[in-house]
């Protein structure tokens, strides 16, 4: 085994990481506020931006940050670069937002009602709020980021499994749209996408932690020592197709008694179709046009069945994270998705089921309890985070 040393040139390029990665974050500073950050001097620093301002990484603005004291004024990443269209993409919808080189929003969030039988038609529906954009911006290069449902080969761009689609083969989403537009397209997993949106949006997190999507389905993504976790075979994150139940009922991955088939969105919808057919008349509600706001408008009235399959939900979650927590011992879980409609009961189930894990006491007896919360980010920013697949791309070339 060689374990490699830091000479100067690795020093320097960490260095110039580091800098370009807080302003990336922190969207402008000046040259006393990346020296507090960094815990380099003000000539290191200046000498650092003075090259990547050189390189045209960074541009400077006179602009004053502080009334206090001399000042240079910030640095900030130029906003001559390409525009990013971000996209989360299933077959029945596309929410999108447009930003620019900065990762700052340009016009309005979109959500968008598709119908896609097939993967040609999908890719028809992404190409045309493309080219809406580039018709509301003419001669600007606009490149694409795409979030996915279900598992993506980021290597290639290929979605790999499209839970919600008609249709079982592997799409070349990358390839052929690359082709057909002529821009750069990058493809990763719908969770790496919050997961890089809590990575660059929320100061309160730790260098490990993890993002959980209950929803239609159940999934996850991981960010250990400040970097997404994918797996060697993009198979990072399956926690819904952990095995809950081995007398369950079939999941739609071949396996019985996952996690999906207990607590996700769809599960609660088939189990209350099922007691509707079984019941009828009751609710008032068709049990074959069952639709997810319908049932958890239910739950908001008060309905005992729905409250309790929720609750039981909540419990095989909790269940489920204890046994993660003791393997990763990662303490801090962010949820998302349509289910945290279900509010505090249903995350305080998750909480009592976890309870404390092993690892929560600290040294001399001082207690770190896991967090569990709802993630804070508006839809909007959820969505700009597949953006970022472009700023870690640019980091990792230096």
């Amino acid at each position: 085994m060689r374990i490699s040393g830091l000479n100067n040139q690795r020093v320097r390029q960490h260095n110039r990481r580091t800098i370009m990665t807080l302003v990336w974050r922190l969207k402008r500073l000046s040259k006393s506020q990346l020296a507090q950050h960094t815990g380099l001097s003000i000539p290191a620093v200046s000498k650092i931006i003075d090259e990547l301002v050189t390189d045209g990484k960074l541009s400077h603005s006179s602009e004053n940050l502080s009334n206090r004291g001399m000042n240079s004024g910030h640095y900030q990443i130029p906003d001559d670069g390409p525009l990013i269209l971000c996209m989360n993409v299933s077959p029945t919808s596309i929410e999108s937002q447009l930003i620019d080189a900065r990762m700052l929003p340009v016009g309005d969030f979109s959500w968008t009602d598709v119908n896609a039988q097939t993967p040609e038609a999908l890719l028809k529906a992404i190409e045309n709020l493309w080219q809406q954009q580039r018709k509301r911006w003419p001669g600007q290069r606009i490149n694409l980021a795409l979030g996915i449902h279900g598992q993506v080969d980021t290597a290639t761009g290929v979605s790999q499994t499209m839970p919600q689609a008609p249709w079982k083969k592997p799409v070349q989403i990358k390839y052929l749209l690359e082709e057909k537009l002529g821009i750069t397209v990058r493809v990763d997993n719908d969770c790496v996408m919050l997961a890089l949106a809590e990575k660059w949006q929320n100061p309160q997190n730790r260098d490990d932690f993890c993002v959980i999507n209950v929803d239609y389905g159940i999934g996850s993504s991981f960010v250990i020592n400040g970097q997404v976790y994918r797996g060697t075979l993009n198979g990072s994150g399956q926690i819904g197709h952990t095995i809950f139940d081995r007398d369950g009922v079939a999941c739609a991955c071949g396996r019985y008694g996952c996690l999906e088939t207990v607590a996700s969105l769809s599960a609660l919808k088939k189990q209350a179709r099922v007691w509707l057919k079984s019941q009828p008349g009751s609710l008032s509600l068709d049990p074959d046009a069952l639709t997810s706001l319908q049932l958890l408008d239910a739950w908001r009235h008060g309905d005992a069945n729905i409250q309790r399959w929720a609750e039981q939900a909540a419990n095989a979650i909790g269940l489920t994270l204890y046994n993660l927590l003791n393997i990763l011992n990662i303490n801090q879980i962010w949820f998302y998705g349509r289910s945290c409609a279900f509010g505090e009961p249903w995350l305080q189930t998750i909480n009592r089921q976890i309870g404390f894990t092993p690892f929560d006491q600290g040294d001399a007896g001082r207690t770190r309890q896991t967090e569990i919360a709802f993630g804070g980010l508006t839809r909007q920013q959820q969505i700009i985070g597949i953006g970022y697949l472009f700023v870690e791309d640019a980091l990792e070339a230096g």
